[in-house]
């Protein structure tokens, strides 16, 4: 994939919560979505009714359970798929000196291909890489001009990452869904833009601040400071 910018708002690096929708059920059915787009009308009742007293955080109880369930189910799909490859992103390798940039910023993380593939590969390893794929799709819609490959890239997004039935389903709050819904009657570049800044937000409070005490993250400093002292 071509070397994309976030082109939505940028939460601050630190503080600022996210307006969430305060106890109202999501409405998955979409209706006048046109004929046949692909989308699956479901069911919005969950079992328990209790699932949608949100709070005003990403990492309410709700949504930390939600989060350990999907990593149960990535653990149980990764290992009958035996961990499939990554399909990275292309980008050139990273230099010592950028490595250190991404300790500093989430953003100058995200912003650096290298850098997103790091942090994907360790979204995987804790069963979260929906959050990434989901981020990676919404970028290229944006880059999408063409309407009927809006629509097709639009559906495609909705059944793989919003659509409760799939394992890769991202989490997100009954407002945010309830946009998405209104939108998918008319999709545009931008359909996901809300949920987009969840995910963002979600994985630079949750996964980032375990990213940068990973394995993963300190081989690649102690690889590129030996790489740079042994020059």
């Amino acid at each position: 994939m071509a070397d994309v910018l976030y082109t939505g708002p940028i939460p601050a690096e630190r503080g600022g919560e996210l307006a969430m929708g305060g106890g109202r059920s999501e409405t998955s059915a979409l209706s006048g979505t046109g004929g046949g787009r692909g989308v699956t009308t479901q069911n919005s009742q969950r079992p328990n009714a209790c699932c949608f007293c949100w709070c005003c955080c990403c990492s309410c109880s709700w949504n930390e359970e939600e989060r350990r369930k999907r990593r149960r189910r990535w653990k149980k799909i990764s290992q009958d798929n035996k961990m499939e490859p990554i399909n990275c992103e292309a980008c050139t390798k990273p230099s010592v000196e950028e490595i250190r940039l991404w300790s500093q910023s989430f953003d100058k993380l995200m912003r650096n291909p290298a850098g997103r593939n790091v942090f994907r590969e360790f979204l995987r390893t804790e069963y979260s890489e929906e959050n990434m794929l989901f981020w990676l799709a919404c970028e290229d819609l944006k880059q999408e001009a063409n309407k009927s490959a809006i629509e097709e890239k639009a559906c495609s997004i909705y059944e793989d990452y919003i659509s409760i039935l799939s394992p890769k389903e991202v989490s997100l709050d009954a407002r945010v869904r309830e946009v998405i819904n209104r939108k998918m009657q008319d999709p545009t570049p931008h359909t996901f833009e809300d949920a987009q800044l969840q995910i963002y937000t979600l994985m630079h409070r949750d996964s980032y601040p375990r990213f940068l005490s990973s394995n993963i993250y300190k081989a690649l400093i102690h690889g590129g400071s030996r790489t740079s002292s042994e020059s």
